[in-house]
């Protein structure tokens, strides 16, 4: 609330308790950070580059905002099923947007969809390479080319 200078009053006309305003708060994020990927992407561009700038983009985006992105992937989870929508809200806007552009490629004869199940597991290893990464100071320019390795690799059309 000092940071916000706000009052107590303030607060809690908004939000029932810090859990909410946290869950609000990741929920703006989590959509903020869909957008920001998905516009990074030039869909006419070929399925290999479209692939490297979603991941860049949310690189770039995980580093100007390290503690919130951190905060998501470590801090969210704990707050059980309060944050499970909040969760599978992340989860489903990235798979379509994933599948969108596979769709695409596949449209251009680069193949069959992109499975679901490929870009949750992707999901979760990027997850968990930028949190490692901030959380050790690394830059996540220095991963770039691995994550969209392992990226292109999961879900290039097939």
């Amino acid at each position: 609330m000092r940071r916000a200078r706000t009052s107590r009053r303030t607060f809690y006309q908004h939000f029932a308790d810090r859990d909410e305003c946290f869950v609000t708060l990741m929920a703006e994020t989590t959509g903020e950070m869909v957008r920001h990927v998905a516009e990074a992407v030039d869909e006419t561009a070929p399925w290999s580059e479209q692939v490297r700038s979603a991941v860049e983009a949310w690189f770039t985006y995980a580093e100007a905002e390290p503690a919130i992105v951190v905060s998501w992937i470590r801090d969210v989870p704990a707050l059980g099923d309060k944050a499970r929508q909040l969760q599978r809200m992340q989860l489903d806007g990235f798979v379509t947007l994933a599948q969108r552009l596979g769709q695409r490629a596949q449209l251009r004869g680069a193949g069959t969809p992109v499975p679901r199940e490929s870009v949750i597991i992707l999901l979760g290893g990027l997850r968990e390479l930028v949190a490692t990464t901030v959380e050790d100071s690394g830059s996540l320019d220095a991963v770039v080319d691995s994550a969209v390795h392992a990226a292109v690799s999961l879900l290039t059309p097939r």
